[in-house]
């Protein structure tokens, strides 16, 4: 049916977008189910959980693999209609293929995911799903960064990884203790 990607940085309000977007779709009377990474147990074990507390239930995988044996493509009453997937940018890039799959299977398939790293890299299968999709959402935070006059407050497009906090790898699962939205120029005085 359809390929959703919902990108941004840090404290964007992504998984608050993919949780509200799913919601609808049950009040809809469609059947939904919703994914994430096992490796993301910030706030939730079995549900995608934003910043703010919104939760949607979910099941945790660690590859795609696990979640075709957990959704295989076998059209039938218990099939959903939709599915979400939460932080994609953590996974191999073979969920790509998936995805697509079950969008040209029929599936309405929403999924929430960091664009960039805190290095202002690509992230993960992220850049191709934004490519294939049928419809972007880029969300922006607001830029925390302190100023010499307070917070900076404008519109927030990077994630800005903590230096005491950065465990020297792309792959660092964390929030507020870890990270801090910022707008470009603020993110590229603190690189």
């Amino acid at each position: 049916m359809s390929l959703e990607v919902v990108t941004g940085c840090m404290f964007s309000g992504k998984t608050e977008e993919l949780v509200r977007r799913l919601r609808r779709c049950q009040i809809a009377g469609k059947s939904v189910r919703a994914f994430k990474p096992d490796i993301d147990t910030r706030y939730h074990q079995t549900a995608l959980a934003s910043h703010l507390g919104g939760t949607f239930e979910a099941t945790p995988v660690a590859d795609v693999e696990q979640m075709k044996s957990l959704l295989p493509l076998l059209r039938g009453p218990s099939f959903p209609q939709v599915v979400g997937f939460d932080e994609a940018q953590f996974m191999a890039s073979g969920i790509l293929a998936y995805l697509e799959t079950l969008a040209n299977f029929g599936v309405r398939v929403i999924v929430a995911g960091l664009d960039t790293d805190s290095s202002g890299k690509p992230f993960g299968p992220m850049p191709q799903l934004m490519a294939v999709a049928d419809k972007v959402t880029k969300l922006s935070a607001i830029c925390v960064a302190e100023t010499q006059v307070g917070i900076c407050g404008k519109d927030a497009t990077r994630s800005y990884r903590i230096p005491s906090q950065d465990g020297g790898t792309q792959v660092q699962v964390g929030a507020a203790d870890s990270y801090e939205a910022r707008c470009r120029s603020c993110w590229a005085r603190g690189q």
